[in-house]
């Protein structure tokens, strides 16, 4: 009897022993890359894209200052951005990722996925303990919440923060002021008013040089220029078009905008201008190139362009003053009253991801780096760089873009005589960030929005133009989380109704289907397209 109670007690204590070890080989793993000294640095590794404009990020200058700031030392693994998508593709696939990925681009499925599966870290308790500008931004940014927080309850991703008002409201179109100068004519507020404009365009010679080579209205679609396309700006005088997915939320509703009656009447708007000659004939066939070589003719050749940016179009210097003969057309009333503007706001995709390859202390230092990028310090930083050399404070006396006392000023930088600039010393907005409206309107408002270097002002006063039309009521919100098993089923759903859409818009507008008789057959092609389904999935994330 003794014996084998020997023989127990001896297993049990062997037993023990392996216990101890697979915990001591345990405690090892999470303490890798880790040293058991505060005073060294925690080694974080990191996946991002090579921006172009940064030569090296293991010794850019932005690095070895967060490096020293936060105590940690960065393993960087990057590749040209364009082969970005891909290697972080493979390294997901292959369970062979770093710590952290950064401008991940991890869709809202992707962030349920990857979270689910483990690979994507909660990261919940890390804001709570260890991110107080996070904290405090979800408290106070009002659609913050909603695209960070999984349906689970979980964060997997932080957002990239980018408030923008002119990117809030990018469906713009630009209009020759000059010309309009030269023929006595206002600027258009309603669609006849914007009809008779180009009219006159085309039959005036506004660039006076003898030659009806004047284009009244041009665009592009087939290479997707921000903002390009015949209906993303004049379709709102009709019905709500956010030129992307074409949702839109009626009485709590969500429909298909390119499927409502008010759209059809749009369409005949369009088919009017092409049919009588206001607009290019070009407009769903060429790419920017052609708009670009256009519009730069040594004679003024453009009425009007709907971009979002000029600068698509022109040049915007001194050395190239076109540009300043254009201003934006506030949005124009239909004939029904409908005056309506392209509003896009949120947090976007998960852009900076902790992945349960980073052991406990990597987590902290990780969240720490983001929290830190979150702050205005670090959020100006990544954006304009160091004090004094991409920005300075602002002096007494100056005014930003709302007429307050400015905080900030750009420091405009050129290249040097007959040599290439240096490469940027920042992070060009790489990762995570918190740029809110409040930074990028505190900086010094440029005395002529027109001059070299303030074409960013230039914008937000465009933009303020198009606020005041803004409906978010009737905006789907674009951070909605829909269901992971639905995820891919709509993405082919949404790229095929797009497709047939754009199709459609074509040849309505060039004459090939007539609106009115092959409206019906139109329409009856979205229940082959599972438009039903479509809206039903949305549907359904938005009421979640």
């Amino acid at each position: 009897m003794k014996k084998r109670a020997f023989i127990g007690i001896s297993i049990m204590m062997i037993f023990a022993l392996v216990l101890s070890a697979c915990g001591s080989s345990q405690n090892k793993q999470e303490d890798a890359g880790a040293s058991a000294d505060p005073n060294q640095p925690v080694t974080l590794s990191v996946f991002a894209p090579q921006n172009v404009g940064i030569e090296n990020l293991q010794v850019n200058k932005l690095s070895k200052f967060i490096e020293q700031k936060l105590n940690i030392k960065f393993d960087w693994n990057t590749v040209p951005d364009a082969a970005f998508g891909d290697k972080k593709l493979l390294l997901l696939a292959s369970g062979d990722y770093p710590a952290v990925i950064m401008n991940a681009g991890i869709s809202k499925a992707d962030q349920i996925k990857y979270g689910q599966q483990g690979a994507f870290l909660p990261l919940n308790e890390l804001i709570d303990q260890y991110a107080p500008h996070i904290k405090q931004a979800m408290d106070s940014v009002s659609y913050l919440k909603h695209g960070m927080v999984a349906p689970d309850g979980n964060i997997y991703a932080l957002p990239k923060l980018n408030e923008c008002l002119h990117c809030t409201y990018g469906q713009r179109m630009w209009i020759n002021t000059d010309w309009l100068k030269k023929l006595g004519l206002q600027m258009p507020t309603t669609t006849e008013e914007f009809y008779n404009v180009l009219k006159a365009f085309k039959e005036k010679d506004p660039n006076g040089n003898g030659k009806a080579d004047e284009v009244p209205f041009t665009t592009s679609t087939s290479d997707n220029v921000w903002g390009g396309g015949v209906d993303s700006f004049l379709m709102n005088a009709f019905i709500y078009d956010n030129g992307s997915d074409y949702l839109s939320v009626k009485d709590g509703k969500v429909i298909f905008s390119p499927a409502q009656p008010e759209w059809k009447e749009g369409l005949k708007y369009l088919r009017k201008l092409f049919a009588d000659g206001l607009m290019d004939k070009g407009v769903f066939t060429q790419n920017n190139d052609a708009v670009k070589q256009m519009a730069n003719k040594p004679d003024a050749a453009v009425g009007a362009v709907s971009y979002a940016l000029i600068s698509s179009v022109f040049a915007v210097d001194d050395a190239h003053p076109r540009h300043k003969d254009y201003d934006v057309v506030p949005p124009l009333k239909g004939p029904d009253g409908v005056q309506l503007t392209g509003y896009s706001v949120g947090a976007g995709g998960g852009q900076f991801v902790i992945t349960n390859k980073a052991t406990k202390e990597q987590q902290i230092a990780a969240m720490k780096l983001a929290d830190f990028l979150w702050s205005e310090e670090g959020t100006v930083m990544q954006s304009w760089g160091f004090e004094g050399e991409g920005w300075k404070k602002a002096a007494d006396g100056q005014l930003d873009y709302n007429g307050k006392p400015a905080k900030y000023e750009v420091i405009a930088k050129t290249a040097p005589a007959g040599g290439e600039t240096k490469p940027d010393d920042y992070w060009w907005q790489l990762g995570t960030m918190q740029m809110l409206n409040s930074i990028r309107e505190s900086f010094v408002a440029p005395a002529d929005p027109l001059a070299n270097g303030a074409f960013e002002y230039r914008l937000w006063l465009s933009a303020k133009k198009y606020e005041p039309f803004a409906k978010p009521e009737v905006v789907y919100p674009s951070d909605t989380f829909v269901d992971p098993a639905d995820a891919l089923t709509v993405a082919q759903m949404q790229k095929t109704l797009s497709d047939y859409v754009k199709s459609s818009l074509a040849q309505f507008v060039t004459g090939n289907k007539d609106i009115d008789k092959d409206w019906d057959s139109y329409i009856a092609g979205f229940k082959g397209l599972q438009l039903e389904q479509y809206l039903a999935i949305y549907q359904k994330a938005l009421q979640k």
